[in-house]
């Protein structure tokens, strides 16, 4: 027998050999089933447990003959076990094995993902509280819209990916379960009472009803998750991508002593891995349609849903797994500019401020189409002639004649846009 991967990475998970692996594991569980009840001698199932074994490399080499990896699975195990193998897949069709296999496998990759998500929500939160008092402009439609806090990005990350780690965890519970019912899943060969002792023995819980195969929206469900996650990270690394822009420059990828941004200009800063990431989120949404089209299947089963599901199920788990380490370590390293921040919060010269403006002049009694007027108009002075926003303002003998310089002054503070973060932090961490 092969060696069992207790803590497994995600590529341990999807190998070949762990496969075969749980494969053999659900053919056990049904012997000591079947011994339990009677149906086959304890002998018999002590044998099979102490000689079964397989190679991949002779499995592929029966499967060239019988092109059928199941029978190739088998027929090695035979090779191994001897007489008692008669007994070994008794009453089972091939997607009782496989299905209810791969809803191991599929619960040990979504262990892998929470672990990993559990290690990304710290690193969001220590850097939520470590901008939380920090200013930034916010931008709408990419143009400078009001000022924010850097932290409040940080804050709302950290709820999204309280969100995903909910998906994360009802997609755990949708596919970690398993079928032991037979060829149209009436159990013709083997009762209900045995798929689920032999569901229990290996921590999943037995399908309610199914056909041949577990039905794919439990599948679905998971490749959706991952590809909910998966936009997630790049939201942030599309976010890392603008702030590093040389126009910007308010945080960017750290880079490391001896890093090359770009083989022609030696002063390149790239931010590569946002991009990375980026990427790779596309191929993460991708295969979650595959996953939906996956669930419609000719009557009680075709095997249209298995050549996908053999690329599509591994190659997702991999890149969420691979996407999350990298977005984790990008965001814990990531080098913030808090003096830019400020100096383009301001390169506007005070148009962010235009909205209070607007409401305090609205609560002096003026219309909201008179302060609209009033406001707008000195702020398209700045945009085609320059000048200080707030100096034209003091200037303006409609706002003068309804707001006091020290109102007007109020206007402009910074802190006024920032005095309910502390309410939001408790809302998201408390």
């Amino acid at each position: 027998m092969i060696k069992r991967y207790t803590l497994p990475e995600m590529g341990s998970i999807w190998s070949q050999e762990n496969k075969f692996q749980k494969w053999l594991d659900v053919e056990i569980a049904v012997c000591e089933v079947h011994a339990d009840d009677g149906t086959i001698p304890r002998e018999a199932v002590e044998v099979i447990k102490s000689k079964a074994a397989f190679t991949v490399e002779r499995i592929s080499e029966i499967e060239k003959t019988t092109d059928h990896d199941v029978i190739a699975f088998t027929t090695n195990l035979a090779e191994n076990i001897g007489e008692a193998a008669r007994f070994v897949h008794y009453g089972l069709t091939s997607s009782d094995v496989v299905d209810t296999a791969n809803a191991i496998l599929l619960k040990e990759s979504c262990n892998i993902l929470l672990a990993k998500v559990d290690a990304m929500l710290p690193v969001l939160k220590r850097r939520a509280f470590e901008f939380k008092d920090t200013p930034q402009i916010g931008r709408t439609h990419g143009i400078h819209a009001e000022p924010t806090s850097f932290g409040l990005v940080w804050a709302l990350w950290y709820s999204e990916m309280k969100r995903n780690r909910e998906r994360m965890a009802r997609a755990k519970e949708a596919v970690s379960v398993g079928k032991i019912s037979g060829a149209v899943g009436a159990f013709a060969h083997l009762s209900p009472d045995v798929e689920e002792r032999v569901c229990a023995k290996l921590g999943l819980k037995a399908a309610d009803v199914s056909t041949q195969v577990i039905q794919r929206d439990r599948y679905a469900e998971y490749l959706c998750t991952l590809a909910v996650i998966a936009s997630t990270l790049e939201k942030m690394a599309l976010q890392v991508r603008h702030w590093q822009r040389t126009e910007v420059r308010e945080a960017q990828e750290a880079f490391k002593q001896g890093q090359k941004g770009s083989s022609a200009m030696p002063h390149k800063r790239n931010p590569i891995l946002s991009e990375r990431i980026c990427g790779m989120a596309r191929t993460v949404r991708a295969n979650s349609i595959v996953g939906l089209e996956n669930v419609a299947l000719w009557h009680e089963r075709d095997i249209s849903h298995s050549s996908a599901e053999r690329i599509v199920l591994p190659d997702s788990s991999a890149t969420l797994d691979y996407m999350l380490a990298k977005t984790t370590s990008l965001l814990d390293t990531l080098v913030v500019y808090p003096e830019n921040m400020l100096k383009n919060l301001n390169i506007t010269r005070g148009l962010v401020f235009s909205g209070q403006l607007m409401l305090a002049l609205t609560q002096k009694g003026v219309s909201r189409e008179d302060a609209y007027v009033y406001t707008q108009r000195n702020a398209m002075k700045v945009w085609d002639e320059g000048g200080e926003y707030s100096e034209l303002v003091a200037e303006d003998a409609d706002i003068t004649s309804h707001l006091s310089m020290e109102e007007i002054a109020r206007v402009f503070d910074l802190g006024h846009y920032l005095r309910n973060v502390d309410k939001v932090f408790k809302r998201v961490f408390d």
